[in-house]
């Protein structure tokens, strides 16, 4: 998925709104051996948010693939600035920053599952699998569970303003 600006929002039932999040697309893998986080380029992010690294190693699934969008808070507001001096070359900054503005990863896709790959499946589907396997881990400082996301059309417009 790549969101694109357009002058109205498409309707039906196929479809499902959610908000614009100013951070990094990132790929979370866990396949048992370890953790790997990927940018929508297909680098390698896991240097540069160790805590994030730290937060999927101790989700409780030993595989599985999520896709959500890594961001910074602060004072109440995304900070996309302070998530781009994140991709420094010196690790003691890095450690530094991941210390002062530990990142938050939301989540709003599961790709894959123990049981396998979800790519196939309908949204809604993969969608409802995502929010069984974040129910059993809310809380985690650092995950911010889900993106919100409406079915209706009023409702994601009512939804963004509330952002």
């Amino acid at each position: 998925m790549e969101a694109k600006v357009v002058d109205a929002l498409p309707e039906g039932p196929e479809w499902q709104y959610e908000p614009k999040w100013d951070g990094f697309r990132c790929i979370a893998v866990r396949d048992g051996q370890g953790v790997r986080l990927f940018a929508k380029s297909g680098k390698l992010l896991g240097r540069y948010f160790p805590e994030i690294v730290a937060l999927v190693e101790a989700l409780p699934a030993a595989r599985f693939i999520l896709d959500g969008e890594l961001v910074i808070v602060r004072h109440g507001a995304i900070a996309f600035d302070a998530l781009q001096m994140r991709l420094h070359p010196a690790a003691s900054r890095v450690r530094r920053l991941a210390a002062e503005t530990p990142a938050c990863y939301v989540v709003f896709d599961l790709l894959a599952l123990e049981d396998g790959a979800l790519v196939d499946d309908p949204l809604r589907e993969r969608r409802a699998r995502l929010e069984s396997f974040v129910a059993k881990v809310c809380g985690r400082p650092g995950l911010r569970a889900l993106r919100p996301a409406a079915l209706r059309r009023f409702a994601a417009r009512a939804a963004s303003l509330r952002l």
